[in-house]
């Protein structure tokens, strides 16, 4: 796990501008720091190292290829090196990391083939010295970040956009359009970024520019829509059992390939399906204690550390658990804006932050159970939906209507959150309408043109060309768009800001093409949700371990913000937003639904979203006034 820098056509202070972009990279890579330029000092590419396989010098970066043609800075890990390395018979190779293997396998197949063979997580940046080209590539369905865009008409790029600001000509203001999308999801959606004229690129995706002409062209190399489509047109056609054995077989080959590092490594343990089968399964292909970690509330109701520990001591791992404070909280709330560069507010954002400081003690790398709701058909709400929009679908559409209108104009969603739920049910014309819809809450922003984005999300996209009318668009519409600008960032910002590398072995694409193709009844049925992966987790743990209400990482901002010393906090930063962000923000609707949280206690997630925001606006406030 490292972080990636570069940008083309701007001697000018050249070292001195891909140093300080190294340095703001400098957790995602705190073992080595690495520069490279060409000779028309026209294109710069840094790289900061956190060292995990081939630990000596062979192993840095930015690396040359074998014939001097290609350079390359990689963020993430190949995972089937070993049988890539194995196709290079003829390849002397110098060292034993996946970066080498990599490049040499860019130079001999090209970027697309090479792409089709790579099992992994990463991105990276590929420079041509013949063609005078900059390839950049992101893995199949976004687990690492990058960045890229211009400032003063340049092009850059890096793994986090912190780095992207360090930079002399960044002078790029707040894209303001964008602030609805992330009041509403609590994450700002790929391509978009807080800035103008800056990108997330998206998953599956390689980007190329021509350093002379500065022109870029865009390319799927891999479409998560299409390979559904495609696998829904040749599903699986073997009984349920023998869909378990395969799925076994698929987990077990991809947490062993992710295993494989020349640093300790253990594993994230919430209790969950997901997490306990990850770690189940590790335990079964190791000889040695694997190490787990968790964290905890010590209030019960929020607890999961107990049925983690359960477990863990079921499967005899050696187990470390942290319980959270408020005052834990406290130490985390105010590193938010460094951690993610852009406004990031999901609450578990700080319990995924102190599980790994907490493993980071004991490990390098980390394996989670992430993936297995969006693939599996996991979520509460997948289920709410499809209930409630089987008995409203029948009722005709005009009547539908009529009563959603009657909800909304009568109350307004801004002033009643529970009326306007009802309302989305009524206005939505197809399950994926309605699950798009769901996430429109608070509007607060000033001047936002919403149509000039809204269309362009990935999730909307899939639901108008692609939609089946089940349970799969819902899934679908998650792994699009919330699993890697909300999960996976999460789950990558808050490892590298400790220097930890998180992998996550259910994200494996072989894992995800078999999902894609099983039918509906072996993910739900009977109300029984992610059911292949639960009785495939029954083979290592005991049922009673297993059946038992999901809560996951559910931080309590609301008490403490509303009890606890988050007030003043959160009373601070409305009144800078009062001082500051006027222009930006609707404060006689945000004055409104705080005095209604203050005085009666009813909380809205995108107050918290809110307060996220205006403490990244003040972190900036030097660079962005």
């Amino acid at each position: 796990m490292c972080g990636i820098a570069g940008f083309c056509n701007m001697p000018e202070n050249w070292e001195k501008n891909i140093k300080n972009m190294n340095d703001r990279m400098k957790d995602r890579g705190p073992d080595a720091n690495g520069i490279w330029r060409n000779e028309e000092e026209t294109v710069v590419l840094g790289h900061t190292r956190l060292a995990i396989l081939d630990l000596t010098e062979t192993g840095k970066q930015p690396m040359v290829s074998a014939s001097g043609r290609y350079v390359i800075v990689l963020n993430g890990e190949i995972y089937n090196f070993h049988e890539i390395r194995k196709s290079l018979k003829d390849v002397h190779f110098r060292g034993t990391s996946d970066t080498e293997v990599l490049l040499e396998a860019l130079e001999r197949y090209g970027i697309d083939e090479t792409l089709k063979k790579c099992t992994g997580m990463f991105a990276f940046a590929l420079y041509d010295k013949r063609e005078h080209r900059i390839y950049l590539a992101r893995d199949r369905v976004g687990e690492k970040p990058l960045y890229y865009g211009h400032i003063s008409g340049h092009f850059v790029f890096a793994s986090d956009i912190n780095a992207i600001c360090a930079h002399d000509y960044f002078h790029n203001d707040i894209n303001i359009e964008v602030l609805h999308f992330y009041l509403t999801h609590k994450y700002i959606p790929a391509p978009y970024t807080i800035y103008r004229d800056i990108y997330k690129l998206y998953p599956g995706k390689v980007l190329s520019i021509d350093v002379n002409s500065n022109t870029i062209k865009l390319y799927t190399y891999w479409d998560t829509r299409k390979v559904f489509i495609e696998a829904q047109k040749h599903p699986f056609k073997g009984s349920y059992s023998e869909a378990k054995a395969k799925l076994k077989e698929l987990i077990k080959d991809s947490v062993r390939k992710q295993m494989v590092a020349d640093v300790p490594v253990g594993a994230f343990l919430s209790g969950g399906i997901d997490s306990s089968l990850t770690v189940s399964v590790m335990q079964e292909l190791c000889s040695k204690k694997i190490r787990t970690f968790t964290i905890g509330f010590k209030d019960q109701e929020e607890n999961e550390a107990e049925a983690a520990k359960k477990i863990a001591g079921y499967l005899g791992t050696d187990h470390r658990e942290f319980f959270i404070t408020e005052e834990s909280l406290l130490n985390v709330i105010p590193k938010l804006p460094k951690i993610y560069g852009e406004p990031f507010a999901d609450t578990s954002q700080l319990s995924t932050y102190l599980v790994c400081e907490l493993a980071r003690e004991d490990v390098t790398v980390a394996l989670s159970g992430d993936a297995g709701d969006e693939l599996f058909c996991g979520y509460d709400s997948y289920e709410l939906f499809r209930n409630r929009w089987g008995r409203l679908q029948y009722i005709p559409r005009f009547i539908r209507h009529g009563i959603g209108r009657l909800h909304t104009d009568s109350f307004g969603r801004t002033l009643d959150e529970r009326l306007w739920k009802n309302s989305i049910f009524f206005n939505s014309d197809s399950l994926s309408e309605l699950y798009e819809k769901s996430f429109e809450r608070l509007n607060i922003v000033n001047h936002f043109t919403k149509e000039n984005v809204y269309l362009k999300t990935r999730s909307l996209e899939y639901s108008k060309k692609y939609a089946v009318g089940d349970l799969n668009d819902l899934m679908m519409m998650d792994i699009l768009m919330y699993l890697p600008d909300d999960i996976l960032n999460k789950v990558d910002r808050s490892a590298m800001a400790v220097s930890l590398e998180s992998r996550i072995p259910l994200l494996d694409w072989h894992i995800i093409e078999f999902a894609f193709g099983l039918p509906l009844e072996f993910k739900i049925y009977e109300g029984v949700r992610k059911r292949l992966m639960r009785e495939l987790l029954y083979d290592y743990v005991p049922k009673e371990l297993v059946d038992r209400p999901k809560r996951g990482f559910h931080v309590p901002v609301d008490k403490w913000i509303k009890y606890g010393k988050l007030r003043e906090w959160s009373e601070e930063l409305l009144q800078y937003g009062r001082n500051n962000c006027k222009e930006i923000l609707n404060y006689k609707a945000i004055n409104i639904a705080w005095n209604r949280f203050t005085e009666s206690g009813k909380w809205m997630e995108n107050l918290w979203y809110l307060l996220v925001f205006l403490q990244w606006h003040q972190y900036n406030s030097k660079r962005i006034v």
